[in-house]
């Protein structure tokens, strides 16, 4: 089940990777773009739980509780996306990417305390 959640959390960086950094090169918000976030929400979310059920103590440390700060923000941001896409508004589709950045930034840090981690067992 480990190897099963480290791949999940490293297609989650993989894709919401893709995702964002696709999207501030284009300029803009596209449908596409949504799609790696989406998936990066699902992998994430699926690699934590492995991770939860492994776990042998409780989450609430640094890593548990960054982790889901990330996660909520990667729904959020999700969400945001598809608001900004069906109301089409121009200037949020063009400046979308800030935060998009933003969020990506803010989950970088459970993933890397988590990296961090994998080596001091």
């Amino acid at each position: 089940m480990l190897t099963a959640a480290v791949i999940f959390i490293n297609l989650a960086l993989l894709a919401y990777t893709i995702g964002v950094w696709s999207e501030r090169r284009s300029g803009e918000l596209k449908l596409k773009h949504l799609f790696y976030f989406g998936f990066g929400l699902v992998f994430d979310t699926v690699g934590t739980t492995f991770m939860k059920l492994l776990a042998e103590s409780s989450s609430f440390n640094l890593h548990g509780i960054t982790g889901l700060i990330a996660l909520i923000l990667m729904f959020f941001h999700t969400v945001w996306a598809c608001v900004v896409l069906w109301k089409k508004k121009e200037h949020q589709i063009r400046q979308f990417h800030k935060f998009s950045l933003i969020v990506w930034l803010l989950w970088l840090v459970p993933y890397s305390i988590g990296f961090a981690l994998s080596f001091m067992k």
